[in-house]
């Protein structure tokens, strides 16, 4: 595999990048750095996020200059943003910055969706290199603007040569993926499981400090403060079991979160611990009885830190989401507990079992681990990602949309 990709020409186009936060974030950088320890010339072409060169959050909705850096050996471009209208971003760099990513030389392209921006970016070009494109979720929510940005999805998957689910449970619940279902390959996310698996003496400080600030048990959410992400349901499911929850992010709810927290007489039994720098997030970990993700919609189609609670051993309290890939990544009776989605008792009664079942929690956060090591590290990923676009580059040209040109582009 190492042979083959060497030299392979790849430009990912994410949305943003870290260190702004996000589990499509994450997974681009992973990949991309993964890619490249396997011998391809990896570049990132992405919107800069931030004003300076140090925030986490992606709600900014300034202006931001265009810079060019280097992570490791992957080239990072971070596109200027103008202003963000409708969740649109207002990039006037953005073709240049683009045309000139593609004159230095690409093989494939590797577009992560949804993002609007780029999609309309791609879609004016009147070529390209073979496109694959990641599709993480479904625009679930805003269903008017969703439906606005439809046919301009259309022109862009009917151009792609393979399309990307990251389980094949999410498939089924997909009109986009659905209609091109002979083009969709199945790509689980992995992580880069090192931090958790043999976490550095910092982390385990950090573990022992959290043990002691926070007592037993632990219960930790991770992620974005979004309306997707179950947070009222987790508050409400804390009236009924004992134990502090640790909640990891920032986001637009946050503020009402904490209103609710104290509606619900909960408010000092919550930590609200904001952007933890990598250490500091594997020592919570650790220290957590187990990790609740009470995701409540389809626009959480996989959850990445169910994988790091997972490789740390931590069982995972996961939510029966239709045609999503959380109940996949983490298995209710293997690796953790899956509940009804937004079902606050379920979710309380689920913790308790964990407390109070001898050796549940052990067991489950042994299976969570060995399920983490076997099908989600980051060199797994990378490799069967080359071999997708090997796939990619091999498509005869009856399967090539009309009207293309035939070298090497599609």
């Amino acid at each position: 595999m190492i042979r083959a990709s060497a030299g392979l020409r790849v430009l990912h186009l994410g949305k943003f990048y870290p260190p702004a936060s996000g589990g499509m974030e994450v997974h681009v950088q992973t990949l991309a750095r993964a890619q490249a320890a396997l011998g391809a010339r990896v570049e990132v072409l992405c919107i800069n996020h931030a004003q300076g060169g140090d925030g986490v959050s992606h709600e900014f909705h300034g202006r931001s200059p265009t810079r060019e850096e280097w992570d490791g050996p992957v080239r990072v471009t971070r596109v200027g943003r103008w202003a963000s209208v409708l969740r649109m971003d207002v990039m006037p760099e953005l073709p240049r910055a683009l045309l000139q990513a593609l004159m230095r030389g690409v093989d494939i392209v590797h577009l992560h969706t949804p993002n609007p921006t780029m999609v309309l970016a791609l879609d004016a070009l009147p070529w390209l290199p073979p496109l694959v494109i990641t599709h993480h979720s479904d625009i679930i929510r805003q269903k008017v603007a969703g439906a606005l940005f439809r046919p301009f999805e259309l022109v862009l998957y009917t151009r792609a040569r393979r399309l990307i689910a990251t389980s094949s449970a999410y498939v089924p619940g997909s009109p986009l993926l659905k209609r091109f279902r002979n083009k969709v390959r199945e790509l689980p996310l992995g992580l880069e499981l090192d931090p958790f698996l043999t976490p550095s003496p910092a982390a385990l400080a950090a573990e022992a400090r959290w043990r002691e600030q926070a007592g037993t048990p632990l219960w930790l959410m991770v992620g974005r403060l979004v309306y997707y992400k179950g947070l009222f349901t987790a508050l409400e499911a804390l009236t009924r079991v004992s134990g502090q929850l640790m909640v990891v992010g920032v986001g637009p709810l946050e503020q009402e979160g904490k209103a609710r927290a104290r509606a619900l007489g909960v408010e000092g039994r919550v930590t609200w611990a904001g952007y933890l720098p990598p250490d500091e997030l594997v020592g919570a970990y650790r220290a957590a009885t187990a990790l609740w993700f009470p995701s409540n919609a389809r626009s959480e189609a996989y959850g990445l830190s169910q994988i790091e609670a997972m490789a740390s051993g931590v069982p995972v309290i996961n939510t029966a989401i239709p045609h999503s890939g959380v109940p996949w990544v983490s298995l209710s009776g293997q690796t953790g507990l899956t509940v009804p989605v937004g079902d606050a008792e379920a979710l309380a009664r689920a913790a308790r079992r964990l407390l109070e079942e001898p050796g549940l929690a052990e067991r489950l956060g042994q299976g969570a681990r060995a399920r983490a090591v076997e099908q989600f590290r980051h060199d797994v990923m990378a490799e069967r990602s080359l071999a997708l676009y090997a796939e990619a580059l091999s498509v005869p040209w009856e399967e090539r949309p009309r009207g293309t040109p035939a070298e090497g582009r599609s």
